[in-house]
């Protein structure tokens, strides 16, 4: 595990405490409602929506969990569109059973309570809430019992208040977003929290080397932003994100002991474009992340710095009963480590990483969903940062996933509100931590990592849909 994941939150006074105090306290509210919640995990679609909006789900989607044009603007919009009967408490829940099978069984087992192999897992259950709040202000907040860490804890979690307006002729769609996860509140289906593949195995052996913003900072602090829609075409975002207390992360159910305190604020920021032509849209854009930290909580030798910044493109073609989505994105990393040379956790006072992820898929007939893609992360060797046995973190390969969507427009006659997607995704490693074989000293190649991951998604919304709502909605995407 990298060292540098092993560190306890905690907030630095400044000149923020009181914004910090408001958006924990919102924070806090929103784990009130859910009750339950999550260790770190990717967010997913609420069937709840359908009856606020009394959309089909292929409105939204190309298939469970990418969005559309449509479904980016309800999200940009704040989760607030209309035009359903909607009636009810707006509370959503899904399970995820599955079974991990890697070429060679991981000694010790795969995670605690678990076998070194064929592992059979219903690895998360979750409860949403969220959607329309007033006509401008709306929610997705998502709470899971995740099975391999055996915790209770908030999960993603995405407040919003938008609103239009008329700008000299121009078209201006704004709003403010308080949220949990840096990318989180993105739109498209390219950045970390929202990227193919949209379900993974837990007990899959994982890369050490991640740049910050995959995730690294997901669930543990808080982040309040502004962003603009003008046109239709070019997105704006400027957010800024403060640790959370040790004391409000125990409340909503997160592990301390496994994050870097941010010292400040860590400023987050995202411009994109997206013309949309017939059948088609293409979206060009950029992204970033900066931060500091303190290297182990200890504040004596200063802080290290951490600089991330992304590009990304995503082609759709929305077709019938073809539709194709290609995704890639490419972020390097610029990582000052000379509080951590200076306290012997880094052997470079400067690390780079950069990482590729790319991925194309086709959906036929709303149904079949056919997906291939690369991932790759690379960059300067460090064995005290990363604590590989080779020194690198570098690691690369390729997942394919085929999946099977029943119910896109709409469950059995004695089920109607049930949804489903059903997957089979196969991971090749061609490298892992720094090596094709012998990669950790004891004689484990990176193929055998490869793995195979076969899951049910099943959302469940207890009441049961009427006429305007045959179809489940699942209108925030992964």
């Amino acid at each position: 595990m990298i060292r540098r994941l092993l560190l306890a939150l905690r907030i630095a006074p400044t000149r923020y405490h009181r914004l910090l105090t408001i958006v924990q306290l919102g924070a806090a509210v929103c784990a009130a409602l859910l009750g339950i919640g999550l260790s770190s995990r990717r967010a997913f679609s609420l069937p709840l929506y359908a009856r606020q909006t009394g959309q089909p789900c292929a409105t939204c989607h190309t298939a469970i969990w990418e969005l559309t044009p449509f479904g980016r603007r309800f999200k940009l919009g704040g989760y607030t569109l209309g035009g359903g009967d909607w009636s009810g408490p707006p509370f959503a829940v899904t399970l995820q059973p599955s079974y991990t099978h890697t070429q060679v069984g991981q000694p010790g087992g795969a995670a605690p309570h678990f076998g070194a192999n064929n592992n059979i897992d219903v690895q998360a259950v979750s409860l949403f809430t969220g959607g329309r709040i007033t006509d401008n202000l709306g929610a997705f907040v998502q709470g899971t019992f995740d099975s391999v860490t055996r915790r209770f804890g908030w999960d993603q979690t995405d407040i919003r208040y938008a609103d239009k307006v008329n700008v000299d002729g121009h078209n201006l769609l704004w709003g403010v977003t308080l949220n949990n996860n840096p990318t989180v509140q993105d739109v498209w289906n390219t950045l970390p929290a929202w990227r193919f593949p949209y379900i993974f195995s837990e007990l899959m052996p994982r890369p050490a080397a991640t740049p910050f913003i995959n995730g690294v900072y997901a669930q543990n602090t808080v982040g309040f932003g502004a962003y603009s829609l003008l046109d239709d075409l070019l997105y704006l975002e400027l957010s800024g994100y403060r640790p959370l207390s040790t004391n409000t992360q125990l409340a909503l159910g997160v592990d301390t002991t496994g994050f870097n305190p941010i010292n400040g604020i860590a400023p987050y920021w995202r411009v994109a474009v997206e013309p949309n032509f017939g059948d088609h849209s293409w979206e060009v854009g950029t992204f970033g992340l900066a931060s500091k930290v303190f290297p182990m909580g200890m504040s004596g030798a200063g802080t290290d710095s951490f600089t991330d910044i992304g590009i990304d493109t995503q082609y759709q073609y929305l077709g019938d009963p073809h539709t194709v989505t290609a995704r890639l994105a490419w972020i390097h990393e610029n990582h000052n480590t000379s509080a951590s040379q200076t306290l012997g956790l880094a052997d470079n006072s400067n690390n780079q990483l950069r990482s590729l992820n790319a991925s194309i898929s086709y959906i036929y007939d709303k149904t079949w969903s056919l997906t291939a893609g690369r991932f790759s992360v690379g960059g300067t060797a460090d064995a005290a940062l990363y604590g590989t046995f080779t020194g690198s973190p570098n690691s690369a390969g390729w997942i394919t996933e085929i999946a099977y969507l029943p119910f896109m427009r709409g469950g059995p006659s004695f089920w109607p509100w049930l949804n489903a997607r059903i997957g089979l995704q196969y991971t090749l490693f061609n490298k892992f931590d720094g090596a094709t074989t012998n990669f950790n000293g004891a004689g484990r190649n990176a193929h055998n990592n490869n793995t195979i991951f076969a899951y049910v998604w099943i959302p469940h919304y207890r009441l049961r849909p009427t006429a305007a709502s045959e179809s489940l909605l699942f209108a925030d995407a992964e």
